[in-house]
């Protein structure tokens, strides 16, 4: 049976470039902010900006993480993003494979 899990998080983070987004995936596995960090290379977004419509070809990260990480996680985006307010939205895990959250536990030194 699944196991609920409301401090386990996926956060979605945008960012301008393929290399943006890998520079900050490396920084979160390396540091053990997130277990794994999915990089969807090309998204389009559609936004208001400082009353503009804007429309822009971002990568999007997928990270898996726990929850009381979360903060750990917007500094360090928030250090090494290029966007003045960068889009870190996190959702909470309510079910997942057992084994799989005993492995972000392991990777984000919980255990």
């Amino acid at each position: 049976m699944a196991k609920s899990s409301p401090e386990y998080i996926v956060i979605f983070i945008t960012a301008s470039s393929y290399e943006e987004a890998h520079k900050i995936s490396e920084s979160l596995v390396s540091q053990k902010k997130a277990a794994c960090v999915n990089i969807v290379p090309k998204v389009n977004s559609i936004f208001n900006w400082k009353d503009k419509l804007e429309e822009s070809e971002e990568s999007l990260l997928i990270v898996k993480t726990r929850a009381k990480l979360f903060q750990d996680v917007v500094t360090l985006v928030k250090w090494l993003h290029n966007y003045e307010v960068p889009e870190i939205i996190a959702l909470p895990i309510i079910e997942g494979n057992p084994d799989y959250l005993e492995w972000i536990d392991k990777e984000t030194g919980a255990k």
